[in-house]
């Protein structure tokens, strides 16, 4: 199999987004990812971060690429993560990304970085890291109304993205909240 063959399918289970780390992982040089964006192939977006242009985008592929741009250990958090799962009617101006390391990159105003202890547990959500969505919907407390909050809550358990226990916790501590404002 060709290298660009290789990248496109990387890209692909990606949201059209490649790392020079996944390449070499699959076995493509860092060298030849240069040299495939140099012919067009590719678009660089950031520090061994590329678009593959054969590749679709998905509604998804702004967060993909965010999660890229700031590296190892990011993970989507807060509204990010409700705004993947469509819930609560949030469409957040900004990518949360939380990490626990220092990132030096200057990352896109379209990104915003949330220094965050490592969690214990993670969620994929196609295919990208992601806080628990129990976390994000409990850590939006303030800024999303809570009413929108508690049918997010119901709505998840209704898609089965959480189980009764956790939906009836949330929604205790939602309705707690509710009261104070």
């Amino acid at each position: 199999m060709k290298n660009r063959d290789i990248l496109r399918w990387l890209a692909i289970d990606n949201h059209g987004i490649v790392t020079t780390g996944q390449a070499q992982s699959a076995g493509v040089p860092a060298v030849e990812v240069r040299k495939l964006a140099s012919r067009g192939a590719l678009t660089r977006i950031g520090h061994g971060v590329y678009r593959m242009e054969e590749a679709p985008t998905t509604a998804l592929t702004a967060y993909a690429e965010a999660l890229a741009l700031v590296g190892k250990g990011a993970f989507l958090a807060d509204e990010s993560v409700l705004a993947v799962h469509d819930l609560a009617h949030v469409n957040p101006r900004t990518i949360k990304v939380g990490t626990d390391r220092r990132v030096r990159t200057q990352l896109p105003s379209t990104i915003q970085l949330l220094r965050l202890p490592q969690l214990s547990e993670t969620e994929y959500v196609e295919g990208l890291v992601a806080m628990p969505l129990s976390q994000a919907l409990l850590a939006c407390r303030g800024r999303v109304l809570s009413e929108r909050l508690m049918d997010a809550t119901r709505e998840a358990q209704t898609r089965g993205l959480l189980d009764a226990q956790n939906t009836d916790l949330i929604l205790t501590q939602l309705a707690k909240d509710g009261a104070s404002y």
